[in-house]
């Protein structure tokens, strides 16, 4: 335990399972307050306040889908009524449906992109807007090395993350003058629910 983020309201997408969960935990044990979002695995939402016992009264946990513009319209507007200033985002939110591209259904691609890249996109222009008027803020993307590697059956996959890094390239340039940053963390194979079926 220890205050290092005393007073930082700080965003987890995918805060409830696997990479997002850690992170959210850490900041929650560095002071912080949490705002952490999840799709819609309730159980998993529970589990998490359990887990966090006391610091759970620094945390607050929103149901909807970051692939939803109007969804992400509406928790920032809830969001900025409780909490007013946004310090940290962390885009974490994201899914894998692989399957070889002629394979792949049109739905599945369109998941994948809207939940990984368009989540990231909806998540970090509504944060910016609340960022640029205190003149701070930082913005950290997970991404993933098969945004350069590329595996077979994750074209949707690895598309969605090249993507998010070309969004993080661009969006830092526009913003660093009003004192926010924007960063991609791009982990390895990491054993989470995400990958629970790969060897």
């Amino acid at each position: 335990m220890s205050d290092l983020f005393a007073g930082r309201k700080v965003i987890v997408t995918g805060a409830t399972r696997g990479i997002g969960k850690s992170i959210a935990m850490a900041f929650l044990k560095e002071g912080a307050t949490l705002i952490g979002t999840y799709h819609s695995n309730h159980q998993a939402a529970e589990d998490f306040k359990k887990e966090a016992g006391d610091l759970a009264d620094n945390c607050d946990l929103y149901s909807f889908d970051v692939a939803s513009y109007k969804d992400v319209e509406n928790f920032y507007q809830e969001c900025e009524q409780k909490h007013s200033a946004i310090d940290i985002l962390i885009n974490n939110s994201g899914i894998r449906k692989d399957s070889v591209l002629a394979m792949m259904s049109e739905d599945d691609w369109q998941q994948v992109i809207q939940t990984n890249l368009s989540g990231c996109y909806n998540m970090s222009k509504f944060a910016v807007m609340n960022m640029m008027r205190q003149r701070y803020g930082r913005i950290i993307n997970i991404s993933s090395p098969m945004s350069r590697l590329g595996f077979s059956g994750q074209a949707n996959y690895s598309a969605s993350k090249a993507g998010q890094e070309g969004l993080t390239k661009s969006l830092c340039k526009e913003v660093a003058s009003r004192g926010i940053t924007v960063n991609c963390v791009s982990p390895g194979f990491i054993e989470t629910e995400l990958l629970k079926d790969l060897d």
